[in-house]
């Protein structure tokens, strides 16, 4: 019998593997492994617990990603998945290795954009770690959150006819990505090329410089809101999507016409011929969040204008896009894997 490869199995599904064979111990581990955020309950509050890792060469190019936008993205992308669990970010962890190449004013560099994070979403960094590395940069961060007991937020517990919907704008971050690579395939092949950015710096600073979405936490607050269900989108529309059905047992009905994606996005796709749907869908990275909400709350949301109704839930468990003719599409996730040959 031929041994089941690593990269056959992909992330989700080596999440899995690991998630089977781990016991939980202690009646305060309210969640473990499975959502955006571990669930510990500390007494009056739940304490959030998230960690994300970013590794050169896999999650990051340093031939066009400054250190300081780096530094910035590793807290950004972990604040997310406190935000997505409807919780505030208090305190983050960092923990680098680094290689030889890196000079004292590279880390320096690299904490300066650290620290700008810190004091844009009101977080401490607490503490962490650093060692050498002989394979590039490594980043990881952890972050710790809270959220009152009666406002935190699941992958599951969608109900049927609740309101889809998503936040900013999708698509932008992707769309940054291929630029950026571009780029840097016309300055290897002629070094004497400047880059060609000035119309681009809205899709190519959403890919250098994502933003978690606390705000969105504290206007759903404000709005006395509490999403069904949340998830954050860090691998495509269509991933989140299906992690969201899959942990409600529900089907989720999402129309085209009412994805919001910013003008830059759209010039961007048509100039590199590919399809703004598929970029939405697979290309990943916008660090926006996918929730549901009860019927009874849609004109809540009306008040908040970056949140925007694409679709709803449906009793069925098929997945649907729903074109701009009406021809439905079933939804089949092709996100960003992170575990690839």
């Amino acid at each position: 019998m031929e041994e089941q490869k690593l990269s056959d199995l992909g992330e989700f599904g080596l999440i899995n593997r690991i998630k089977e064979k781990v016991s939980l111990y202690h009646s305060e581990s309210i969640k473990g492994i499975g959502d955006d955020a571990a669930v510990i309950d500390n007494g009056q509050k739940y304490t959030l617990v998230s960690t994300d890792l970013l590794v050169e060469g896999v999650h990051f190019d340093l031939a066009y990603v400054p250190l300081a936008h780096l530094g910035y993205k590793a807290v950004a992308v972990n604040v997310s998945d406190i935000a997505a669990m409807n919780g505030i970010p208090k305190q983050i962890t960092v923990s680098i290795a680094i290689s030889s190449r890196f000079g004292l004013e590279a880390i320096d560099e690299l904490y300066e954009g650290i620290n700008a994070a810190c004091e844009n979403y009101k977080v401490d960094l607490v503490g962490g770690d650093t060692s050498s590395s002989r394979s590039g940069l490594i980043i990881s961060v952890t972050a710790v959150g809270e959220v009152e007991k009666d406002k935190i937020a699941y992958r599951h517990g969608a109900g049927l006819n609740d309101i889809v919907c998503v936040t900013g704008d999708l698509g932008a971050a992707y769309a940054g990505l291929q630029i950026l690579e571009r780029e840097k395939q016309v300055f290897l092949a002629n070094p004497e090329m400047q880059p060609e950015l000035d119309n681009k710096s809205y899709v190519v600073g959403r890919q250098l410089k994502p933003e978690g979405r606390t705000d969105i936490v504290h206007e759903l607050y404000a709005k006395g809101i509490v999403p069904t269900s949340m998830i954050d989108i860090s691998d495509g529309l269509a991933s989140e999507i299906l992690h969201l059905s899959t942990a409600s047992g529900l089907g989720f009905t999402v129309f085209v016409d009412n994805i919001p994606i910013e003008n830059q996005t759209l010039e961007t796709s048509s100039e590199l011929n590919l399809s703004p749907i598929t970029m939405v869908m697979n290309g990943g990275e916008d660090y926006e969040l996918l929730m549901t909400i009860s019927q009874a709350d849609f004109e809540k949301i009306k008040g908040i204008p970056e949140i925007t109704p694409i679709g709803f839930v449906t009793e069925d468990k098929n997945n649907v896009l729903v074109l701009n003719s009406g021809e439905r599409a079933q939804i089949t996730a092709q996100g960003w894997n992170h575990i690839k040959p």
